[in-house]
């Protein structure tokens, strides 16, 4: 018998969770209220994805920053690679940056550049290393343009790193917002205009079957509307088309239960024959954004999550 666990498995505020295998060991970055000294990005750790404990702060926030958002790490082998959004720096809005250690608790290191320079908003970076050794970025930016599918809001693309540190410049549409359940605030004031604002954000790349499965996270993520669902594609840099019959969110509140489930990474179990998929959700009070885990499982080709769950669940 492996035991049980039950969400939360980790009780305090630790808001898009990516977690990061090395070496036996599970490491956990997320998004939570400043430490001392500016430092930013909790890091857990963990042998078995239910027993997690504080490993310290991954990164001290650069120069002139004033928050920061959303961490995931890559390593490529040789370093450890933070990727995260900053506020403040240079009196700029949401820019994506790059952070390096030699090894998965940090400190990480700022490296002194933005990823996306000519773009004044950008979130969510996702590093996604394919089979053939080639690694993609994706991120969320905004979209004023709409079009016969897609509303105006903020949306995902997908481009090539060239280094761990530097992009193509060629960002492909991986997913804009196209659905009602996917509404950030109707009527917002923003750019000089008012629209109804629609958002996905946080993708998450899976590979099953042949196929790139990009998981995103829409709606607003204060609300009950938030949740998560995916596209797919052939090819990491798509194009990506929304799947025959999937109506709504994958991932969706409870009421009463959890709210808002969402920006997830992805994991397998300490034996590598159960996959995870690892989010936050709002507690029924809505104090903190907690950290959950479920099973992920593949049904005739299509992602299935028997969650969100709140009771005992069969331990990884």
């Amino acid at each position: 018998m492996r035991g049980t666990y039950t969400n939360p498995v980790y009780g305090d505020y630790f808001a898009d969770p990516f977690v990061l295998r090395h070496d036996g060991t599970y490491f956990a970055y997320g998004t939570a209220p400043h430490g001392p000294d500016r430092q930013v990005f909790p890091v857990l750790a963990s042998p078995d994805l239910v027993r997690w404990q504080r490993a310290g702060w991954a990164l001290t926030l650069p120069p002139g920053a004033d928050d920061a958002w959303a961490p995931e790490v890559a390593f490529d082998g040789q370093r450890f690679y933070l990727y995260y959004s900053a506020h403040g720096i240079d009196g700029r809005d949401h820019q994506l940056r790059v952070a390096h250690s030699p090894h998965p608790l940090g400190p990480f290191a700022d490296c002194g550049s933005v990823l996306v320079p000519d773009d004044p908003f950008t979130i969510d970076a996702h590093p996604f290393q394919d089979h053939d050794g080639q690694w993609y970025l994706f991120y969320a930016r905004n979209f004023l343009e709409p079009d016969a599918e897609a509303r105006i809001g903020t949306g995902i693309v997908v481009d090539r790193l060239l280094t761990m540190t530097s992009l193509a410049g060629e960002p492909r549409v991986v997913v804009r917002p196209h659905a009602d359940w996917q509404l950030f605030q109707a009527q917002r004031a923003i750019y000089g205009g008012v629209y109804d604002w629609h958002t996905v954000e946080g993708p998450a790349l899976r590979y099953h079957d042949g196929r790139y499965f990009c998981f995103y996270s829409g709606g607003a993520w204060e609300r009950e509307n938030y949740g998560v669902s995916y596209v797919v594609a052939d090819h990491p840099l798509g194009p990506y088309r929304s799947p025959a019959g999937l109506d709504g969110p994958l991932l969706r509140s409870v009421a009463g239960r959890v709210i808002g489930p969402g920006h997830n990474s992805f994991t397998l179990s300490p034996d590598g024959t159960r996959e995870y998929i690892v989010y936050h959700a709002w507690d029924p009070a809505r104090t903190a954004r907690l950290m959950r885990i479920d099973r992920l499982v593949w049904d005739a080709g299509r992602p299935t999550v028997a969650g969100p769950t709140w009771t005992p669940q069969p331990a990884p």
